[in-house]
């Protein structure tokens, strides 16, 4: 299979993609051609933005205050959903103290937060 091998190719690609989501959609035959070429140019792009743009794994702390701002909580109504006290809940968001696993196991039960990133295991 073709390969983007550099940042213009990657810019070309990505411009064909959005002229191509203008003429695809969901009622597009399988066989079209704008389809298959939309089709193939996508897992190109993926393949080259895993390579050269990867996301790292973001750190317990990040995904602690990103939850707290999606569910609308305080630093003082999280540590109480969690179930520790407010000081050591800012602890834990400072990064001066690490969640120990029923603390770890909280944040994972009554803040949705998956259990591979509380104990910081990529997946």
């Amino acid at each position: 299979m073709a390969q983007i091998k550099n940042e213009q190719a990657y810019k070309a690609a990505m411009a064909r993609i959005n002229a191509l989501l203008s003429l695809v959609n969901d009622e597009t035959p399988q066989d079209d051609p704008n389809y298959l070429e939309l089709d193939m140019l996508s897992d190109m792009v993926v393949e080259y933005e895993d390579a050269h743009y990867p996301i790292g794994v973001p750190n317990l702390v990040d995904v602690i205050k990103l939850r707290m701002y999606e569910l609308n909580l305080t630093q003082k109504a999280a540590a109480a959903m969690i179930g520790i006290s407010p000081a050591r809940f800012s602890e834990l968001l400072s990064g001066k103290r690490e969640p120990t696993f029923q603390v770890a196991r909280s944040l994972s039960l009554q803040l949705g937060i998956s259990p591979a990133t509380v104990l910081n295991v990529a997946m």
